[in-house]
């Protein structure tokens, strides 16, 4: 039995990342980061060139977390040096009678105190004239909103868990986690660790590590997909000349401007077929590919163009589409971290909140809507709604 380390951390992509290096930048040595594949892999959620962050949504809760994630990258980038958010102002678009009510991230935003615009179809189309939209569509633009460098912002993580002292291990699967003593037993292939506390950042694994400790989780797993296109104009879709964008309707359609490859990239949300870790593939699916070029072709034609590539990810859900950070009941030293499939804005934030419970046992952030015995957690078949 290993007791070198006190604090273990299972999973090191987006979330599990952060948790390493908030937690390391405490506790040095005495952290572990357990990695089942190798460091950077493409069989979860975290990896590709971006991710959107805005401070817009749908309650004041969200608007005030993003607020305090914006903070936890410039504490991220200030000490790697380098820049890991790149603000292009942010589109959100409501056509006639959207299923996502507008007013939701209005009044959000106004209780918060963030600055945004509201604009008609019109305006939208002055001052980015590669949209089509119809009368009626409305915008709301919030100067903040941008990309964050989703690889490279894990990787700094991990390089400063590491240079905190951290000690952080790939290709080694966690088979169980077990409350053993007043400690938690954390048993790999090669070796068991008893430590206090674990994070555990499993994303679609989540279940397969809390089963030994008694708890399943109502999670759907999908296998989603963004397309980068070789748009004509590319320089029109610039950083600089282009936000990110989201299509606030069911269905869901967001998208980035030129980062990372040579076209920019577009997705549908929520858009692909259930699956499982063992039986997704990393094909491209056709059906979601047209839905998307048809939707683009609509209202942003000039962003289509041949294929650059499609990568394929997976969404964990949460049946309410919110976020998991809380104790597993009976199991104080466990604690669980989910993003459902829209939290890699908050990963940074989540490290320090989860460094904070795991070595303080509190935090000052609101976490009581993201509580894991939340009443449509413990349902069996809870209803499903997954636009946010």
């Amino acid at each position: 039995m290993n007791s070198e380390y006190e604090y273990v951390v299972v999973g090191l992509g987006g979330i599990g990342s952060g948790a390493a290096y908030w937690l390391a930048r405490r506790a040095g040595g005495s952290v572990l980061g357990l990695e089942q594949f190798e460091m950077g892999h493409h069989r979860g959620a975290s990896e590709d060139h971006s991710r959107i962050i805005r401070r817009s949504y749908h309650t004041p809760g969200y608007v005030r977390l993003a607020g305090e994630a914006y903070e936890a990258w410039r504490v991220l980038e200030a000490e790697a040096g380098e820049p890991l958010i790149l603000r292009t102002g942010g589109l959100d678009l409501w056509p006639p009678d959207a299923a996502i009510p507008k007013t939701d991230y209005t009044r959000s935003m106004r209780a918060c105190g963030v600055p945004f615009e509201e604009l008609d179809a019109s305006e939208i189309m002055r001052r980015w004239p590669a949209f089509r939209l119809e009368d009626g569509v409305e915008g709301v633009f919030q100067a903040d909103a941008g990309i964050a460098a989703a690889t490279k912002c894990n990787e700094a993580h991990r390089r400063l868990a590491l240079e905190h002292g951290a000690v952080l291990r790939d290709r080694s699967p966690v088979l169980s986690v077990r409350s053993v003593a007043g400690e938690v037993e954390v048993a790999t292939e090669d070796a068991a660790y008893r430590c206090r506390r674990v994070v555990i950042a499993g994303d679609a694994w989540t279940n397969r590590l809390l089963k030994p400790l008694g708890r399943k989780l109502p999670l759907t797993i999908t296998q989603e997909q963004v397309t980068y296109f070789a748009a004509r104009d590319a320089g029109a879709f610039m950083p600089d000349r282009f936000p990110i964008w989201i299509w606030m309707d069911d269905p869901s359609f967001y998208g980035f401007p030129c980062f990372g490859e040579a076209g920019p990239k577009a997705a549908q949300d929520v858009g692909g077929r259930e699956t499982t870790p063992a039986s997704r593939t990393f094909e491209s699916d056709g059906r979601a590919l047209r839905r998307l070029s048809r939707f683009l072709e609509r209202h942003l034609p000039g962003a289509l163009g041949p294929v650059i590539t499609t990568k394929t990810c997976l969404y964990t859900l949460t049946p309410d589409r919110d976020l998991v950070l809380d104790a597993v009941p009976g199991h104080p030293g466990v604690l669980v971290a989910l993003g459902a499939a829209h939290g890699f804005k908050f990963a940074s934030l989540f490290g320090r909140i989860l460094s904070e419970l795991t070595l303080d046992g509190v935090t000052d952030t609101d976490l009581e809507g993201f509580r894991i015995d939340r009443p449509v957690l413990t349902m069996k078949d809870p209803p499903k709604h997954f636009l946010t």
